[in-house]
């Protein structure tokens, strides 16, 4: 996922989009655990995906304190 796109969602969506990143990122870390795991690659990629978003709804909130 690239930031570009990112920064074209709405905070609702961030969110949404963060909550389905979470639910991957369990349900991964249970296929590791259980050893049915096939893409590694992919718990890296999610793992990275949430602090983008996290990073970027940051950013909009201390943008809005700034203007408030």
């Amino acid at each position: 996922m690239k930031i570009g796109e990112l920064r074209d969602k709405s905070v609702d969506e961030l969110n949404d989009q963060l909550a389905q990143l979470k639910k991957e990122q369990f349900n991964l870390r249970f296929q590791k655990a259980t050893g049915q795991l096939e893409k590694t690659s992919r718990v890296r990629e999610v793992r990275r995906d949430i602090a983008r978003i996290r990073t970027l709804l940051n950013e909009r909130r201390l943008a809005a304190q700034q203007q408030a």
